[in-house]
């Protein structure tokens, strides 16, 4: 009887863990490989803008990026973004373990419109978009509406240092945004899915 209540307890136990990975498949995700089925340029991905999200189940934000980085670092497959001093999203940054980078299909470039240029301090910008939030295994939230979901754990993250620019590109660009300086997060890439 005592053996019986132990296993009926572990299958519980992992039936109610297995619930947030299969979250993804629920929404129409495949998991897949980023080193062997990331079919992206990698050059051009981030220039077309995908949103990052980072937070909990209690709140969460997130921002349309333009910047990014994808390859490997500390031999790990690794994604960088970037995140200005005084936008929204780098409070929830600066907190997580996790993030998300998603992209969204070309029709839904609305969306991304919006998130790069609404605040999520005046309100649920998903909310007021339609969006449905939806979190992976490791509690990080996503949006179900998005094409392809890749999630980070955060190995490194810290502003750029003025005094390093060696260049004018970077002196330039802070001379008159109004955001602030932008810190860098890298990621190790943890987990993948696409529609």
């Amino acid at each position: 009887m005592k053996k019986t209540r132990y296993i009926s307890a572990v299958v519980a136990i992992w039936m109610m863990a297995a619930i947030p990975v299969l979250a993804q498949e629920d929404n129409g995700f495949k998991k897949f490989d980023v080193r062997e089925d990331f079919t992206e340029n990698g050059f051009q991905w981030f220039h077309d803008a995908e949103l990052l999200a980072a937070g909990n189940r209690d709140k969460s934000n997130a921002m349309t990026i333009g910047w990014g980085g994808i390859g490997t670092l500390w031999g790990r497959t690794a994604l960088t973004v970037y995140v200005a001093e005084k936008r929204y999203t780098k409070e929830f940054m600066d907190k997580a373990e996790y993030f998300t980078v998603m992209a969204f299909d070309v029709k839904d470039s609305q969306v991304l419109r919006y998130m790069g240029t609404k605040s999520g301090r005046d309100g649920d910008k998903a909310a007021a978009l339609g969006l449905h939030t939806a979190y992976t295994a490791n509690g990080t939230p996503y949006y179900t509406e998005a094409a392809m979901v890749i999630e980070c754990r955060i190995m490194y993250a810290a502003p750029f240092d003025p005094q390093h620019f060696k260049s004018d590109v970077p002196k330039n660009m802070y001379a008159n945004f109004p955001a602030g300086v932008h810190s860098m997060y890298i990621g190790e890439v943890v987990n993948a899915w696409k529609k």
